[in-house]
């Protein structure tokens, strides 16, 4: 009995992840509000209800598709517990890994914008997200000027403001584009005119 039960939560964790896969891509295609969990199910060759068996709501199912995403990029920014101009330089990294990522870009812009609406049920996540997301680019930026290489004249806090509103403006640019926009490129010359060192 105790041999079947491993493999009984491996095969639920892989639908799991195959469900949060489909919705990605449903939500950065049709939105939230235009995605349908009966679609997202089949895609998934199971029941509706086989669905709400793994999420129950489709909030639950659109907070989970956030959250993942959030926790890949967490860890490819933490990678090598890096700070300050190391910090900087995953920004730049995590843009250029973006650009083969379409479906995940396409699923923050599209819902980031629909979330701005206050009854939109992930407005307080993305709120919490924007207000993380600022707050460590600032840091970033305030310890690149500890380590003496922030140019005179940038204030951390505004910089990680701009440096977060540029990308996802180059986000937006990119997929409009079809992904002309050198998002890496232009991140990586911003930040570098900020600092008195290379990236």
């Amino acid at each position: 009995m105790t041999a079947e039960a491993p493999r009984g939560y491996a095969k639920g964790r892989a639908k799991r992840r195959e469900i949060l896969d489909q919705a990605m891509a449903l939500f950065g295609e049709a939105g939230y509000r235009g995605a349908s969990l009966r679609v997202i199910a089949a895609r998934c060759g199971i029941s509706h209800t086989g669905l709400l068996h793994h999420f129950p709501t489709k909030e639950a199912l659109l907070l989970a598709v956030l959250e993942r995403r959030d926790d890949v990029d967490d860890e490819w920014l933490e990678l090598g517990g890096t700070t300050g101009v190391g910090r900087l330089r995953r920004f730049v990294e995590l843009a250029a890994l973006n650009s083969g990522r379409r479906g995940i870009v396409e699923l923050f812009s599209v819902v980031s914008a629909e979330a701005t609406a206050v009854d939109h049920p992930a407005h307080k996540y993305f709120v919490r997200r924007y207000e993380n997301s600022v707050a460590g680019a600032g840091l970033a930026y305030e310890q690149a000027r500890l380590e003496g290489v922030l140019r005179a004249g940038i204030a951390p806090d505004a910089a990680g403001r701009q440096l977060i509103a540029l990308m996802d403006g180059l986000q937006v640019q990119w997929l409009l584009g079809d992904g002309a926009a050198d998002m890496a490129g232009v991140l990586r010359a911003h930040i570098e005119a900020q600092l008195t060192v290379d990236l």
